[in-house]
């Protein structure tokens, strides 16, 4: 790895592993644009969210992926998502602690039932039960099924289990981008 900063990062985790508060926070630290891929997925509009065909998921995420800078987060890691593991300089796989996330999916379904959180979706308790679902197959799938299936990336992976360590264990120091 060599020492610049990265320009496109990628950043996948579980819900509630801390992936949009991240890219937030180093959108606003290095002036890039973050995406997420549910918004890729997903076309939204105030009369509900109108999911797009796979033609149109891939030619948008496409077109960011074409930009000079981004940050794309998101839990999927399906083929129409490997080309921006491929673009990307630099991946961030945000293996919170899976009670942590649990916690978490609690707190943001009680603040967006309240209205006090914003939402791209309504926060039923169907939804609610779903993210926990998720949040499991996270730990027992997605996670030993990602490693095996972008095996080719491990040198531009970075492992975080704890993302407020993250700028200072490296992006910020700018001492290369992957360490575990």
């Amino acid at each position: 790895m060599n020492n610049k900063l990265p320009r496109k990062i990628h950043i996948i985790g579980s819900v509630g592993s801390g992936k949009t508060t991240l890219a937030k926070e180093l959108s606003t630290k290095f002036n890039i644009p973050h995406y997420e891929l549910d918004n890729v997925v997903w076309i939204r509009k105030e009369s509900g969210d109108i999911r797009r065909t796979e033609q149109e998921k891939i030619d948008h995420l496409k077109a960011i992926i074409r930009t000079e800078t981004w940050i794309i987060e998101g839990v999927h890691y399906e083929d129409w998502v490997a080309q921006s593991f491929h673009h990307a300089d630099f991946i961030i796989f945000l293996d919170t602690n899976y009670f942590i996330r649990i916690y978490r999916i609690i707190k943001r379904f009680i603040l967006q039932k309240l209205g006090l959180e914003k939402s791209n979706y309504k926060p039923t308790f169907a939804i609610f039960i779903n993210l926990l679902k998720w949040n499991r197959r996270f730990e027992e799938i997605v996670k030993p099924d990602f490693y095996h299936k972008f095996e080719m990336y491990r040198d531009k992976l970075l492992v975080v289990t704890n993302k407020r360590k993250i700028v200072e264990k490296s992006i910020s120091k700018n001492n290369g981008y992957a360490s575990k």
